[in-house]
């Protein structure tokens, strides 16, 4: 997938590791000769930048893509998912290997997504009331009549909180309580973004 996103590697060398990261068995000696057992994230892990550009290569699209789906805007998507992976190349210290790297590098995204749109809606809050009821404008993001309704924009249109559980629930399978805890609402809040995203989807689809 081609996501006009790129990574500067050697600049995100500089960044520290959060932590300082214990040498992972490298090597195994056999007959004498070293052989080398380290699969790309532990050899990033231990500052070993080619490894994680090839962690960018495999990963780069889909993290562009729930970013994308989260916030609806593909320039935003962009700088999120680069901050992304910078800040899983600071954090790479942490992962210890209980789940797969794509994984935990979800965990990473959300967790900046949900960043970015809580430091968005304290600098809103300050120009007008707080909270995403606003009624929502589909028909600026629906194509003219006669084309095939694109889901994706019609996503992307959603109010922020109603877009973001969407895409956590029913796209990413998180769980409602798993969802309040990220978002910081209340699991029957969760429930009814859900809700208002499905009725306002369907409004959509039907129109």
């Amino acid at each position: 997938m081609g996501t006009g996103i790129s990574m500067d590697v050697e600049t995100m060398a500089t960044f520290p590791v959060s932590k300082p990261v214990p040498p992972r068995a490298a090597m195994r000696v056999a007959d004498g000769k070293p052989e080398t057992c380290e699969n790309p994230v532990d050899r990033a892990a231990r500052g070993d930048v080619d490894a994680f550009e090839e962690l960018y290569r495999e990963n780069a699209g889909r993290v562009y893509l729930l970013c994308l789906r989260m916030c609806g805007d593909p320039s935003l998507a962009e700088e999120l998912a680069q901050e992304a992976f910078i800040r899983a190349w600071q954090k790479l210290g942490s992962f210890r290997g209980d789940s797969a790297f794509s994984t935990w590098l979800h965990r990473v995204t959300v967790n900046v997504v949900l960043g970015d749109r809580r430091s968005t809606a304290r600098r809103e809050a300050r120009i007008k009331p707080a909270g995403d009821d606003v009624p929502v404008d589909l028909s600026a993001s629906v194509p003219s009549p006669g084309q095939a309704l694109d889901l994706e924009r019609s996503i992307a249109a959603l109010p922020d909180g109603a877009r973001a559980v969407f895409v956590l629930h029913d796209v990413e399978g998180y769980r409602h309580k798993e969802i309040a805890r990220l978002i910081g609402v209340a699991e029957g809040t969760s429930k009814a973004q859900l809700h208002r995203a499905r009725k306002l989807l369907r409004k959509a689809l039907a129109s």
